[in-house]
């Protein structure tokens, strides 16, 4: 199955594009899902036919679904109280009623990523096509499945829960009670739920649909999130200019904005394009009238490959591609086994490949949108030769 996951600037169009681009797929015999994880309809709205916590047919081939991030999270909370029972009669905490519960901000999120990985999992359907947040928004959330499991496995190593017999006498000998069996239980389910949302999003089969209107600053936007999607190793399936004026627009205010998005455009060289319908495209025939361009089938992967140089340099060179990065704008730490990636407003906690953690770094250079970090292997820990 391949995963479509679309974003772009606020206002920029893209859940009518992810819309169109699902309906598109689907007219072509593709089985599709479209998710999205807006509290309001929008994503109903653009079909034609209204959706939410249960999975809708919105055309032959094609499924509508919005999760309902209030019932998950009630879900969730219910469950952590029934684990956590005996800890919470133990200082005397009231338990919260399912009905008093109110989602928390980024539970829309969490909600989305839980669906995501259970349509995956599912396997019934060719296409999923997401409607994420807004790309800043969308790029703290596709960050989340990595980084809360390191600090999973920072707080509760899983090396810890092997000593579980012995974990009563540990507690009496330090003097301090030890984590409870549920938490290292509940530890344990979180990490294999975010490894199974983080592997849908490394498979080689997810891509990025970048939507904007070609303007400054959807040109300033689009950069950022390339630069973000490429910290992350997503590739960008295609940049769609969304909602391009005609040649014969009239009257001076509308050619001024048009010569501005044919400037934008010229910059976009491989950017898609969709025209501005007049209004709100609103039911499938609007949809398709958008002429929404179909899957890219030729995804090209992100890399991260090391090349070696030791016979002619005796470096090690690791090749990061960092479109848009500015060279004020980039540092890097070196963390035992790990390379912190700092681009502009982004950051990344990378774990060395393994030939590399034998070395230390002798520098680093940006050109062409690529950071090049050199590493010089370490006599003490690199394998002798004669």
């Amino acid at each position: 199955m391949r995963t479509l996951l679309i974003t772009g600037p606020g206002g920029s169009g893209r859940t009518t594009v992810a819309a169109a681009t699902a309906l598109g797929a689907a007219r072509e015999g593709v089985k599709t899902l479209v998710l999205s994880a807006d509290r309001t309809d929008t994503l109903g709205a653009a079909l034609g036919v209204a959706t939410g916590a249960v999975p809708v047919k919105a055309g032959p081939d094609l499924t509508a679904w919005r999760p309902d991030a209030t019932a998950g999270f009630r879900d969730d909370l219910t469950a952590f109280q029934d684990r956590a029972s005996t800890v919470l009669d133990l200082l005397g905490a009231s338990r919260l009623d399912p009905e008093e519960v109110t989602p928390l901000p980024g539970s829309e999120e969490l909600t989305l990523l839980r669906a995501l990985r259970d349509a995956a999992l599912a396997e019934t359907h060719e296409l999923l096509v997401v409607d994420l947040p807004s790309a800043p928004q969308a790029l703290a959330l596709l960050a989340l499945p990595e980084e809360l499991r390191r600090y999973l496995r920072r707080l509760l190593p899983p090396e810890r829960q092997a000593a579980r017999a012995l974990r009563p006498v540990l507690g009496r000998l330090a003097g301090v009670p030890m984590p409870a069996e549920w938490l290292y239980e509940t530890t344990a389910r979180w990490d294999l739920e975010l490894a199974a949302v983080e592997a849908v999003l490394a498979d080689r089969g997810t891509a990025v649909r970048l939507v904007a209107e070609p303007g400054p600053a959807g040109a300033d936007a689009v950069r950022d999130a390339r630069l973000g999607l490429a910290l992350r190793g997503l590739p960008v399936e295609s940049l769609l200019a969304n909602r391009v004026l005609p040649e014969e627009s009239g009257g001076d205010w509308l050619a001024g904005l048009h010569t501005q998005q044919q400037k934008i455009l010229g910059e976009w060289a491989d950017a898609g394009t969709v025209a501005h319908l007049g209004r709100d495209p609103r039911g499938a025939d609007d949809l398709a009238a958008l002429a929404v361009p179909g899957v890219n089938p030729a995804l090209t992967p992100v890399e991260w490959p090391v090349e070696d140089r030791t016979a002619a340099d005796g470096v090690l060179v690791w090749h990061l591609p960092l479109p848009g990065a500015l060279r004020d704008e980039l540092d890097l730490v070196r963390r035992g086994d790990e390379l912190v990636v700092t681009a502009g407003p982004f950051r990344r906690i990378v774990p060395l490949p393994s030939a590399l953690r034998r070395c230390t770094v002798r520098g680093a250079a940006l050109r062409d949108g690529e950071l090049r970090v050199r590493f010089a292997p370490d006599p003490a820990l690199w394998p002798r030769t004669r």
